[in-house]
């Protein structure tokens, strides 16, 4: 991970995941899996994958799922502010049901497969405990983990021994990592619309010094499981992040999320 480290939205995230919120580059290499169509527009390569001797690949009771081929957003969609002055019945329940399946949820482990906006793919295990807590781990040879400790978010490079700490309310994590949330009402929902597979809720969020920034949220219509999320960051660039072999049974080990400033010495920054 260069000096100049710096997110540019969720990577993470879950975010899972951290996201358009934060700026920057971090290099990684590219996994082996199906390329999704259509591919994002071409830009710098934004990867991430990490090991960690604490690593412990999620592994649900089931036979484990195939890596998912995201669905990519088209990238020449621009969608306006507050496309919607209200939204209809319908709108309403769809995000009501999200919302209630988002504050359900008290842990959840997975595998997530990232698409960068270049189309270069990496993937991982991913581990959250409500609230505020969450544990991205990048699959080899990048030494990057992403850890959410309940107020801050620590992007680790383990090779060089350093670390970046970002505040968790700055983030599109917390979203996620709410212990409840009513996205109507918690958050600036532009755009909800539902087909035949998925729930797709569009969040927007304006910052004075980083500008404005979108996250989508697509949740299973048959399910009614998280499915992937996209940050688009203020230059318009599309992250996205398909999640599958999720677990929500799990207990986890406490100390999955804690940030080690002993190991991994560095100040707290303010944000962008």
């Amino acid at each position: 991970m260069a000096e100049q480290l710096v997110i540019p939205g969720m990577r993470i995230a879950l975010a899972l995941l951290v996201a358009a919120w934060i700026n920057g580059t971090v290099a990684g290499s590219a996994q082996t899996v199906p390329n999704p169509k259509p591919a994002p527009k071409a830009r710098g390569s934004v990867q991430l994958s990490a090991s960690d001797p604490q690593k412990a690949p999620a592994k649900p009771a089931a036979a484990p799922e195939l890596p998912p081929e995201p669905v990519i957003p088209d990238p020449h969609r621009n969608l306006p502010a507050n496309i919607f002055a209200s939204f209809d019945a319908n709108q309403k329940a769809q995000a009501a049901k999200v919302s209630s399946y988002l504050s359900s949820l008290q842990t959840l482990v997975g595998n997530f497969v990232q698409v960068g906006p270049d189309g270069s793919k990496t993937t991982g295990d991913f581990y959250i405990q409500k609230p505020g807590k969450v544990r991205f781990e990048y699959d080899p040879p990048s030494p990057i983990a992403i850890i959410a400790d309940g107020s801050s978010v620590a992007v680790r490079d383990s090779k060089l021994a350093t670390q970046d700490i970002y505040p968790l309310s700055q983030t599109p994590l917390r979203y996620l990592l709410s212990d409840r949330i009513d996205l109507l009402k918690d958050t600036n929902v532009i755009s909800v619309t539902a087909d035949e597979l998925y729930i797709s809720i569009t969040i927007e969020e304006k910052q004075a010094l980083i500008g404005t920034s979108r996250l989508l949220l697509m949740v299973g219509v048959k399910d009614g499981q998280l499915k992937q999320w996209t940050v688009t960051d203020p230059q318009g660039y599309d992250t996205t992040v398909a999640v599958y072999n999720l677990d929500s049974s799990r207990k986890l080990d406490p100390g999955l999320f804690k940030i080690d400033f002993t190991s991994y010495p560095t100040a707290p920054r303010n944000g962008g």
